[in-house]
């Protein structure tokens, strides 16, 4: 079968096409934005990439066009589809047709920590000899790829809440079906599609309805925008997890690099790890207790963990001149931003942190979290918000809390000029954004070299 994939360089549309390869089927795609490192990946596997969304990439016509959520009416591409009348789908509806049946899949949903939380189940899964399959939507460092098939029962899913198509308003996850279910947490977010915390809870509950009674959903325990999900009806046994769930954890060292996990069958494990922060501790919590489903001993999952190398662009170093080190992190949400620096906090102590931030997710692009950025960024030393003239909010303004530490720049190379010009050795740069941020991360670098 020839598929051909309409935004196939976006991390979960390119997990697709490697899945839908190793399945065996012809796999051509387009993009808009056809570029390392998912470009190279996809061509490595034999996969043809055409740049933009025009109709003759359909000509011949595949035998199903899987249509990425991030086409809307209007492209080219789509007009063609529609109009030729070729059979058409979704990537999530794809999955869950083509690779799911048969398997036990483990979903991983909340507004903040998929990514790591299904690495590092992946990875349990993994270090346990079952071999899961994965889709991932980040690079696990264990793994070196986002997404494969496996060849036991087992599929690990990072379960989104995105919108699934523009013919499909569900939300990714309720395709999935899984059998276990790890809810991380619950915040508001996308608000280019969704109103507010209700729709998204609403779209978590119709997840919450998909598992079956046989089954297991792992939350956070007291926390209110999740038990409102849950209070609309389970029919499947839960397990809570942080201070006084059936998961908790002690910590052993201030940066959260060691704690010792306490689990409902009253065994104690310990894990000692290269992460740090209290996110990290709990999205532990949750994928020791979503292994604990399919068999895996928390003590085995403890000593897993202590083998776990984490996801590319989750606290990822890298490099360091002259002493100053560079890290990226994926954050872009104030809840995520603030967690992530006071990891780095407690993991460096007194060393200065600069905070170099990208507002680019739609949500944060419309200004709807601009209020709450200040107090997230608040355990910095040094704050550096790109600001691009498009951005519907002024970052001064709203930054003004920051006091002298703020510095707002309208492009990355006033940013990456003011950085170069004050770290010092001992300086912990970090960055932050969902997107490529222009390349900033190695322009930091150079900079820095041609200082030193």
């Amino acid at each position: 079968m020839h598929l051909h994939i309409l935004g196939i360089c976006g991390t979960f549309m390119g997990g697709i096409a490697l899945l839908a390869r190793a399945l065996g089927h012809r796999v051509t795609g387009s993009d808009a934005n056809v570029y390392p490192p998912m470009s190279t990946q996809l061509e490595a596997s034999g996969i043809e990439l055409m740049q933009g969304y025009a109709a003759a990439h359909l000509d011949p016509a595949p035998d199903v066009v899987v249509v990425g959520n991030a086409m809307k009416r209007g492209v080219p591409a789509v007009e063609y589809v529609l109009d030729a009348g070729l059979p058409y789908v979704s990537g999530p509806q794809w999955l869950a047709e083509h690779l799911l049946p048969g398997r036990h899949v483990l979903a991983v949903a909340g507004t903040h920590g998929k990514t790591s939380t299904s690495s590092m189940l992946a990875w349990l899964l993994e270090d346990a000899g079952l071999a899961p399959g994965f889709l991932i939507g980040g690079v696990p460092q264990d793994f070196g790829v986002s997404a494969r098939l496996g060849e036991g029962p087992y599929f690990v899913v990072e379960a989104d809440e995105y919108d699934t198509a523009f013919f499909d308003k569900r939300s990714k996850f309720v395709h999935y079906r899984p059998r276990t279910l790890v809810i991380n947490n619950l915040e508001f977010d996308h608000a280019d599609i969704f109103d507010d915390l209700a729709m998204i809870q609403r779209q978590f509950h119709h997840l919450v309805r998909t598992v079956p009674g046989a089954g297991l959903i792992v939350h956070p325990q007291g926390e209110p925008a999740v038990d409102a999900v849950l209070d609309m009806g389970v029919w499947t046994p839960t397990q809570a997890t942080g201070a006084g769930g059936d998961w908790s954890a002690e910590w052993l060292h201030d940066d959260a690099s060691a704690f010792r996990v306490q689990a409902p069958d009253g065994g104690v494990a310990e894990v000692r790890w290269e992460q740090t922060g209290a996110h990290n501790v709990q999205n532990a919590l949750s994928a020791m207790a979503a292994a604990a489903h399919v068999g895996i001993a928390p003590a085995r999952s403890a000593a897993a963990l202590g083998r776990f190398a984490g996801v590319k662009r989750r606290m990822e170093l890298r490099g360091e001149v002259g002493g100053v080190r560079v890290y990226d992190d994926f954050a872009h949400h104030p809840t995520a931003i603030a967690s992530t620096l006071h990891g780095l906090r407690r993991r460096v102590g007194d060393a200065r942190i600069i905070a170099v931030l990208e507002p680019r997710s739609n949500t944060m692009r419309l200004g709807v979290h601009a209020a709450a950025l200040a107090d997230s960024l608040a355990a910095a030393d040094q704050v550096q918000v790109y600001a691009p003239p498009d951005l519907d909010w002024d970052a001064a303004a709203m930054l003004a809390p920051l006091g002298e530490r703020l510095r707002v720049g309208r492009s990355v190379q006033e940013i990456v000029a003011a950085v170069g010009a004050e770290a010092r050795a001992g300086d912990q740069v970090l960055v932050m954004s969902n997107g490529g941020f222009g390349g900033i991360h190695a322009l930091l670098l150079e900079a820095l070299s041609a200082r030193a």
